[in-house]
C-alpha cells in the first residue's frame, strides 16, 4: 500500500499557480512531494504542452532530484493524438521510466502494453469501467503487470462511482487476478477515494493532477501539500 504523487497530469496553467510544467518544476515538486512512495508525471515539451518525446529529459532530471524514487508517466492516447507517433515515441526513449501508464479504454492499449514490456518498462493499466477490466482480463499476459489502477476520474457522483469500482474489482476476483490496486478519485471523489483506499487496503494517489483541494476543503499550497495530507490520513488510522 503506497502513495503516489501525481503533480500536473492534462491540467491547464490556470489550475494552479504551482502547477509544474517545466522539466525543472517537475524535478522541483518531485524531490519536495514529502512522504509519497512514487511519483507519476506527464512531461510537457518546451511549449508546456504533453509530450511523449519529453519523457527522456523529464525522467533524467527527476531521477537527478530523487534518486531511487519510482517514477511512472501516461501514455494516454491523447498526448501524440495519434497510436503510431504514440508508439515511435515509446519505441525511441532513451531514458525509460520505472513504469507508464496505460488506459484499456483505448483501442490501442495492448499494442501499447507489449512495446512496454519490450523495453522493460513496467505497466500500470487503468480502469475506468467494468468493460475495461473485462477487457484487461482477456488481454495475454494480463498478469504481468506492475499495478491494477481504478480511476473514475468522469463520475464525479460518489454513489455511482463506488458502485463502478465495486463492479471493476468484483470482475477481478472473478477473475482471480490478484495484482496490487492502486484507487484514485478525482475532483470531487479524491478524499472519498482516499478514505476508502485505506479501508481496503489499496494504494492511493493525490496531486494536481486529480485534485488541488484539501481535505477540509482550502486550496493546497503545492503538491507537497497534497502528498503530507494523504499521508497524514494514513499514518493517524493506522494508530
Amino acid at each position: 500500500m503506497i502513495v503516489q504523487a501525481c503533480i500536473n497530469g492534462g491540467r491547464p496553467k490556470i489550475f494552479h499557480p504551482l502547477l509544474p510544467l517545466t522539466i525543472d518544476a517537475m524535478a522541483r515538486d518531485a524531490a519536495v512531494a514529502a512522504g509519497a512512495a512514487e511519483l507519476h508525471v506527464h512531461p510537457r515539451g518546451a511549449d508546456e504542452k504533453e509530450s511523449l518525446a519529453a519523457v527522456d529529459d523529464t525522467i533524467r532530471a527527476i531521477r537527478r532530484a530523487c534518486p531511487g524514487t519510482v517514477v511512472g508517466v501516461s501514455t494516454g492516447a491523447w498526448i501524440e493524438g495519434d497510436e503510431d507517433r504514440t508508439r515511435d515515441a515509446i519505441r525511441h526513449w532513451p531514458e525509460v521510466p520505472d513504469y507508464a501508464s496505460v488506459n484499456l479504454a483505448k483501442n490501442d492499449a495492448p499494442a501499447v502494453m507489449q512495446l512496454l514490456r519490450q523495453r522493460g518498462v513496467g505497466i500500470e493499466v487503468g480502469l475506468a469501467s467494468v468493460p475495461d477490466a473485462e477487457r484487461y482480463i482477456g488481454v495475454e499476459d494480463h498478469d504481468h503487470v506492475f499495478r491494477v489502477r481504478i480511476e473514475l476520474d468522469h463520475e464525479q457522483d460518489l454513489r455511482l462511482a463506488r458502485d463502478v469500482q465495486e463492479g471493476i474489482v468484483g470482475a477481478l476476483r472473478r477473475a482471480e487476478i490478484r495484482r496490487p490496486i492502486l484507487l484514485r478519485g478525482f475532483d470531487k471523489t479524491v478524499w472519498p477515494f482516499v478514505e476508502l483506499a485505506r479501508e481496503r487496503g489499496y494504494s492511493t494517489r493525490v496531486g494536481f493532477e486529480d485534485g488541488k483541494d484539501l481535505p477540509n476543503g482550502t486550496i493546497a499550497s503545492d503538491n507537497a501539500a497534497l502528498a503530507a495530507a494523504v499521508v497524514e490520513i494514513f499514518r493517524s488510522r493506522s494508530n
